[in-house]
């Protein structure tokens, strides 16, 4: 496994965005960009992929220590940095809100259903074929 691939699954298991990930590298002063950071997270067959080094791997664990826990001086809880990190991801809901519910993309109303729905009712009873195998019991 390697560096590269530890740092992606940090970011993952966090829900880490590359600004925050910058934020945390500059908490033990060590300034990296959005781009840079991107190519760390790259395909390796990418051209623009780039190898992540022992010394960023680590000031990001150094930096992601002084994040969560605070420092001596003014101490953090982890379970409420994580709260509030997955509190700021945008919720994704499948019914974006609309101009109106009927018009499709087109611009036409749908037609409305006037099709009353019944029960289905059971015509044919449930049968379990064997398909010839005798079962003993």
């Amino acid at each position: 496994m390697t560096n590269n691939d530890i740092f992606k699954k940090l970011r993952v298991a966090l829900m880490l965005r590359d600004d925050q990930i910058v934020e945390i590298l500059e908490l033990v002063d060590f300034r990296i960009s959005k781009s840079e950071l991107g190519a760390f997270f790259r395909d390796e067959k990418h051209p623009n992929y780039v190898e992540c080094g022992d010394q960023v791997l680590r000031n990001f664990l150094n930096g992601l220590v002084i994040h969560l826990r605070g420092t001596k001086e003014n101490p953090k809880n982890p379970k409420d940095v994580l709260a509030k990190h997955k509190a700021e991801i945008p919720i994704k809901d499948k019914e974006a809100p609309k101009s109106d519910a009927k018009t499709s993309k087109t611009g036409f109303k749908k037609k409305p259903n006037f099709k009353k729905t019944t029960p289905k009712i059971q015509v044919v009873e449930k049968v379990k074929f064997n398909n010839g195998k005798n079962k003993k019991s």
